[in-house]
Order: C-alpha cells, then sequence, then structure tokens
C-alpha cells in the first residue's frame, strides 16, 4: 500500500479526478470525506459514466473531424512525428495531445504544427516526454510524473 496515497473529496470536479489520474497514472482513487474514506473511483467508474452519458453527446463536427484528419496527415509526412506514440482529439475547435515524445523538441513542433492547421482555436498539450537516459517521465508542466 501506498503510504500518503492521493485522494479526492466527494465534491471533488470529475475533471480534476481525471486530470489527477492521468497525471499520475492512478487507476483508483480513493474517494474521503474529511480524512474518513467513503468510497473508491476507479477508471470502470468514468469510463461508465462517459457511456451514460454518450447518447446525449452532440456528433463530433466535420470541422473537428477534419482538423484531426489534418493534422494527422500532416504529421504523417513528417519523419520526426512519433505519430504512434501519441493520440490526438479535438472538440470544438480544441486539439489535444496525449501520449508519449521521446525527445522534448518534439513537443513545441507538434503543438506548432497543431496551431497551423486551418481551424484551430487552441491546442492543450498532455503528452510526457520520457527522458531517454534515466527512463524519468516529465509532464507538460515540466514536473516529474514518475522516476
Amino acid at each position: 500500500m501506498t503510504a500518503d496515497p492521493y485522494t479526492v473529496a466527494e465534491d471533488t470536479p470529475l475533471e480534476d479526478v481525471v486530470q489527477l489520474m492521468e497525471k499520475h497514472r492512478i487507476k483508483r482513487l480513493p474517494v474521503v470525506r474529511g480524512k474518513l474514506p467513503v468510497g473508491i473511483v476507479s477508471r470502470a467508474n468514468l469510463l461508465h459514466a462517459l457511456a451514460s452519458l454518450a447518447p446525449t453527446v452532440p456528433e463530433t463536427t466535420e470541422s473537428d473531424e477534419t482538423i484531426r484528419a489534418s493534422l494527422l496527415a500532416e504529421l504523417e509526412t513528417q519523419k520526426w512525428a512519433p505519430v504512434a506514440l501519441f493520440n490526438v482529439t479535438v472538440r470544438n475547435g480544441v486539439v489535444e495531445l496525449w501520449g508519449t515524445i521521446t525527445d522534448e523538441r518534439e513537443r513545441q513542433a507538434l503543438v506548432v504544427a497543431a496551431q497551423n492547421i486551418r481551424g484551430v482555436k487552441k491546442v492543450s498539450d498532455h503528452l510526457v516526454w520520457v527522458e531517454p537516459m534515466s527512463g524519468v517521465v516529465i509532464g507538460a508542466d515540466g514536473q516529474v510524473v514518475a522516476a
């Protein structure tokens, strides 16, 4: 067991829960009221919640699909682009980059490539860099995610 585990309160916004789990690569988070455990939230819980919302989520707009396809097509032509190591999602013109890079210079290049696609309103970088010599994993904010 972890001596000082990450926890969330009952009223923690779902977005914060997801970001904490993603940032620290956690599969389950204890839910606490004060210092008392009252439950646990898991990735499976999040998937169930997402599935229950699916009928009410509007279809992705054509422009979002076009933005994603254009970005991936552009990156396929670039030898430096680690296309197999990351994923791109687009919603309402906002591009989100997820996954792993092996060279920190790829981060800025991927962001710029996304920004240059017609229709992109914003680019959110959720990429992690695996430093090849030490194996240390560093997030987009420069914080060490795993050592």
